[in-house]
């Protein structure tokens, strides 16, 4: 059985850093594309990036760009989304999901997500 596990969020000031991780049990991430999305509280769920099995990054919305990069360390199955100058805006529940492709149509598998709020 697939499961896919986030940690990493909290409760941080603007313009502050986090690293959060995404890992998964059943599967090995470098054979599938990794995504991130966030759900803010009222709004619907935003795609952030993509990585894919060759690491070619593709961005889902243009929001994050210069503030959030993705990457994989693949000996430690790990697929992880810096996150940087935080602003209250990005508050929101951040979740993991792994597919076939960096197409949003393919995921099969979400993790529950991790919390990420940002508050002076």
């Amino acid at each position: 059985q697939v499961q896919i596990v986030e940690s990493g969020g909290g409760l941080v000031q603007p313009g502050e850093s986090l690293r959060l991780s995404c890992t998964t049990s059943g599967l090995i991430l470098e054979y599938y594309a990794t995504h991130w999305f966030r759900q803010a509280p009222g709004k619907e769920r935003e795609g952030l990036l993509c990585i894919s099995k060759s690491v070619t990054v593709t961005a889902h919305t243009d929001s994050v760009t210069g503030r959030f990069t993705i990457s994989r360390d693949d000996a430690k199955n790990t697929v992880s989304l810096q996150v940087n100058s935080l602003k209250p805006e990005d508050t929101a529940v951040y979740y993991c999901a792994v597919g076939t492709s960096c197409l949003q149509g393919s995921i099969g598998s979400w993790g529950r997500g991790t919390q990420v709020t940002v508050s002076s």
